[in-house]
C-alpha cells in the first residue's frame, strides 16, 4: 500500500498539536492564557492545582492516538483495530470544531476572538487532511 499523504499530514498534525499541549503544560499559566485555555486554568495551574495539566495531558494523549489512527491509515504502521470508523470518528470531531466558528460569528459575535479564528481554522485544516485521506483509502479498509 503506498503512503497516503493526507493522513500523513494529518498525524504530523495530530502528533505536532499533541507535543504543544506538553509544552504548555511544562510552561504553565502563560502558556495556558497565550493558547486560548483561558485565565481560570491559567490561574489554577499557577496556584499549583493539579487540575489543568490532568485535563491537558489528556487532551495531548487523544491527539497522539489520533495520529497514530492516521499514521495506520497511512500505510506507515500496522493497522489499528477499527481503523475505518475511527477515521471516520476523529474526522468529523476535528470537522465540527472547525466548522463552530460558522454559529459564532452568525448569532453570538461576543464569543468569536482570535483564538477561536485560529483554533477553528486549524481544526478545520485537520479534519479535511482526515477525510480527504479517509475518502482515499475508503475501499481498502
Amino acid at each position: 500500500m503506498s503512503t497516503n499523504y493526507f493522513l500523513l499530514a494529518g498525524g504530523l498534525l495530530s502528533i505536532g498539536a499533541a507535543v504543544l499541549h506538553v509544552y504548555i503544560i511544562i510552561e504553565g499559566g502563560d502558556m495556558y492564557r497565550e493558547f486560548g485555555a483561558g485565565e481560570k486554568l491559567a490561574a489554577m495551574d499557577e496556584a499549583g492545582s493539579w487540575y489543568p495539566a490532568v485535563l491537558t495531558s489528556g487532551i495531548a494523549l487523544v491527539l497522539f492516538v489520533w495520529g497514530l489512527y492516521a499514521f495506520s491509515g497511512a500505510g506507515l504502521i500496522q493497522i489499528l483495530p477499527m481503523l475505518k470508523p475511527a477515521l471516520m470518528v476523529i474526522a468529523t470531531i476535528y470537522l465540527l470544531r472547525g466548522f463552530v466558528l460558522i454559529p459564532l460569528w452568525i448569532g453570538w459575535t461576543e464569543q468569536v476572538n482570535g483564538f477561536v479564528v485560529w483554533s477553528s481554522l486549524v481544526s478545520l485544516l485537520f479534519g479535511l487532511c482526515y477525510a480527504i485521506g479517509t475518502w482515499q483509502i475508503w475501499n481498502r479498509l
